[in-house]
């Protein structure tokens, strides 16, 4: 899901061309980035301290990416890239009607295992592009949308509205992932143990995959109508 101008680079910001020991220096300082993502209670991620981490001084950083949008934007490509296999491969084949609410689950536990797994990075895409940084925003709305038309598609009827219908209810899957992987949420819940809070989320999934059936079983026309 990476975008073509991140697939592509082949020069840095002055313009020269990136050999090996350019690229391998590229790739360093995204896989800095990413380590420093990874940890959830880590300081914040700065270009100083990715600079850090990739073992590289500040202004060669600058020399591959010129600001913190555009590593971000190179760790969303890297991350993205594993959201096929994470949960998306899951909407591609038509869910039973028998099995809706089981199918349902199983992808709501993976994409929110997903956004778990990536939730530091999340949060500084929507914070950015919620900032109005078209980039980010525009790159949001670019791996967003194949979601909105498989969810589309599961609902199935054919009617336009069912793209309006799976836009309000990834809204609704994608706030509540924000909110339960945010520190704030283990600050508000800080009475909870690790347990209860797991038991929480668990069974905010549920819910929504009981929404989530419910509206697709709605809408979907029955079996015997499309026999007909």
């Amino acid at each position: 899901m990476a975008t073509a101008a991140q697939s592509s680079i082949s020069h840095n910001q002055i313009g020269q061309k990136l050999g090996r020991k350019g690229q391998e220096t590229r790739e360093r300082i995204i896989s800095a980035m990413l380590q420093l993502l990874a940890d959830h209670d880590g300081p914040p991620v700065t270009v100083s301290g990715v600079a850090k981490e990739a073992q590289v001084r500040p202004p060669n950083v600058y020399l591959y990416f010129p600001d913190m949008g555009e590593l971000v934007l190179a760790a969303l490509s890297r991350v993205m890239d594993t959201a096929e296999e994470a949960y998306l491969a899951r909407l591609r084949r038509r869910w039973p009607d028998e099995t809706l609410h089981e199918c349902c689950l199983a992808f709501l536990t993976a994409h929110y295992d997903f956004w778990d797994r990536h939730a530091r990075l999340l949060h500084m895409r929507n914070a950015m592009a919620d900032a109005s940084d078209l980039r980010i925003l525009r790159y949001r709305n670019d791996v967003t949308l194949p979601l909105i038309r498989l969810l589309a598609d599961q609902i199935g009827s054919g009617l336009r509205e069912d793209a309006d219908i799976a836009c309000v209810l990834l809204t609704g899957l994608e706030r509540v992932a924000t909110v339960v992987t945010n520190p704030q949420f283990r600050i508000i819940t800080g009475g909870f143990t690790e347990h209860d809070q797991r038991t929480y989320v668990r069974n905010l999934i549920a819910a929504e995959a009981e929404i989530l059936a419910v509206v697709i079983a709605h809408r979907r026309p029955s079996s015997a109508a499309t026999k007909e």
